[in-house]
């Protein structure tokens, strides 16, 4: 005899997995955005394997040859480069480039801002005072201007654009940081925290980092379009990764002086440079909207007409 149906249960464990997974499928923009960034990454992490030298390997008989023939192979389908190269191929590996260097400059400009945003919402006095200075005048260049004049004294390579990017973005997560602490710091649990004898790291660590982390990983999110699109413009500009590295914004430099007659040269990596920012722009949006109770709502709302 079957066994009566009833709810379906699920592990204490799958709930989190699971709810973010329908919360991602109710914003079916949000999930495109999801599945093409996940395809991304897979290609950054393990594409440079997959492909092998055809990133590298010339074959003059195939300069700038269009795309859409797959008459010498899968890698030609999107076209051949001046120097016969594959551009497909040359997408791939440079996506390990473009966003790792993204990475990088973000996750250190926000472990920095944040450190720094800390002290100087929780201890205030003379440290926040000298910080929020620095804050100042950092802020008071223009980001792209001072990257350029910093990559134009000193040699450009994948260390100094991280370097250099990671600094023009501290101010952003160390004056929100400072916010949230300032804010925090005033609150009930923490002022009971210190009545019962808890230290300041302890406090910060256990009651403010937990509070505060989630703002900056959306503000990150947010950023990382911005960072890669820099870095995409520092390549174009010429002071940024130097050959033989190659970034989506080197590869839409070198095919401009072709726009008239090899147009793919410069199109396809600026395709990608596109939807990979639109994608993070719609996957940060989705975020705000899942972490923050109040707008909730909009996302777990279900079709009552549905099946």
């Amino acid at each position: 005899m079957s066994e009566a149906s009833g709810p379906v249960l699920i592990a204490p464990e799958e709930r989190p997995i699971r709810q973010v997974a329908l919360l991602l499928w109710r914003d079916k923009f949000a999930f495109v955005a999801a599945a093409y960034l996940s395809i991304v990454a897979f290609f950054a992490v393990f594409g440079p394997w997959l492909v092998g030298d055809l990133a590298t390997s010339l074959n003059l008989r195939l300069r700038n040859a269009p795309p859409g023939s797959i008459e010498h192979g899968w890698a030609f389908v999107l076209g051949a480069d001046a120097l016969g190269r594959s551009i497909l191929a040359r997408l791939i590996v440079a996506s390990q480039n473009t966003l790792g260097i993204a990475a990088a400059a973000v996750c250190a400009a926000m472990i920095c801002g944040g450190t720094l945003g800390l002290i100087a919402g929780y201890v205030g006095k003379w440290p926040g005072a000298i910080i929020m200075r620095f804050t100042d005048v950092l802020m008071s260049f223009p980001s792209l201007l001072l990257a350029l004049v910093v990559l134009f004294v000193f040699e450009p390579g994948v260390k100094n654009v991280i370097i250099v990017l990671a600094i023009t973005r501290i101010p952003i997560y160390l004056r929100t940081t400072r916010a949230e602490v300032l804010e925090i710091r005033e609150r009930m649990f923490v002022t009971a925290a210190r009545v019962m004898g808890a230290g300041s790291i302890r406090i910060v660590l256990r009651h403010v980092v937990p509070i505060v982390a989630p703002t900056l990983v959306t503000i990150a999110a947010i950023d990382f379009a911005l960072v890669m699109l820099a870095e995409s413009a520092l390549s174009f500009l010429g002071v940024g990764i130097q050959p033989p590295e190659f970034t989506w914004g080197a590869m839409v430099a070198l095919g401009r002086n072709y726009l008239g007659s090899a147009w793919w040269l410069a199109f396809w990596p600026g395709l990608a440079i596109m939807l990979t920012t639109l994608a993070l722009n719609l996957l940060s949006s989705w975020a705000r909207m899942a972490t923050d109770p109040t707008q909730r709502w909009r996302l777990e709302i279900t079709d009552k007409y549905d099946g």
